[in-house]
């Protein structure tokens, strides 16, 4: 291997490791927040919307674990597909109103959410890197 194709790779693995760290701790916002807060007022949506409100415990994979997992590199690509599957749920259980609506700054009022689905469905595709627990040839990275 060249000194470049040392340099592309080792590039890469960097910018997983940034994009794992910035999704991992922004969601980690979110779910810190249920864990204090609770989350009846999802449970309560869903219950509204004809949903086992249990489902609601749900979000604790989505917005704790899984954002835990794609921080160390483990199963990051698995976890990737669960944030993806969290952030359709969210948007379809609380911001379907907004999927046609602009914000006031004139950005699209989902932008937050398509960002946190896009990076989720990145890492499903790419993997975790060899910067991770996981590593390159881990299992699911």
């Amino acid at each position: 291997m060249n000194t470049n194709q040392i340099t592309v790779n080792t590039n890469d693995d960097a910018g997983k490791l940034v994009l794992r760290v910035v999704l991992s701790a922004l969601l980690l916002f979110h779910g810190v927040s249920k864990l204090v807060g609770g989350v009846g007022f999802i449970t309560g949506m869903l219950a509204q919307a004809g949903l086992p409100a249990a489902l609601g415990y749900l979000v604790y994979i989505g917005e704790v674990v899984a954002p835990l997992f794609i921080l160390l590199g483990v199963y990051t690509r698995l976890a990737g597909a669960v944030v993806v599957i969290n952030m359709i749920v969210a948007i379809l259980l609380v911001h379907t109103t907004q999927f046609f609506t602009l914000n006031q700054t004139g950005g699209w009022a989902l932008e937050l959410q398509a960002m946190y689905l896009a990076a989720g469905a990145v890492l499903a595709l790419i993997g975790a890197g060899r910067f991770s627990l996981g590593g390159i040839a881990g299992r699911f990275n």
